[in-house]
């Protein structure tokens, strides 16, 4: 991982330079609560990421530590993206982000019903959820 000087030490203005552009949080999203993990499941999102960008921001999450990149276990042309730990505790921050959005925007039904399920006991469902994430890193043999 590179050491990144940060712009100050504010925690916002740090997380910023790690997360503070449209697509980071997406392919976070998507690695959680979709169990995306190769660059072609990427592409494949709603939001249809470039893949230039999607490249760049690949190599950001993986040089800050959020994300890492191993082989695939069933392709050596293809590449599997796993959240590291520093990832997986990302969930949290992800279920608040979710919860704001469900009270203030439009969140389709489907979203709302999870939602609804995730509120009724947050530190139980972050704590299985995180579980979970934990296992596939470990199933990988890589669990950093």
């Amino acid at each position: 991982m590179k050491n990144k000087v940060n712009r100050s030490g504010c925690p916002i203005s740090s997380m910023l330079d790690i997360f503070g552009d449209k697509w980071s949080l997406l392919i976070i999203r998507d690695m959680v609560f979709s169990d995306k993990n190769t660059y072609g499941d990427f592409l494949k999102s709603d939001e249809k990421i470039a893949t230039n960008i999607l490249a760049a921001r690949l190599l950001t999450l993986e040089e800050s530590g959020v994300i890492q990149k191993l082989e695939h276990p069933g392709s050596k042309a293809k590449v599997l993206y796993m959240l590291t730990e520093k990832g997986i505790d990302l969930l949290p921050v992800l279920l608040e982000i979710q919860f704001w959005a469900d009270k203030h925007l439009t969140v389709l039904p489907e979203i709302k019903v999870f939602l609804k399920e995730a509120k009724k006991d947050r530190e139980k469902f972050i704590k299985t959820l995180s579980r979970q994430l934990k296992g596939r890193l470990s199933s990988t043999g890589n669990g950093k």
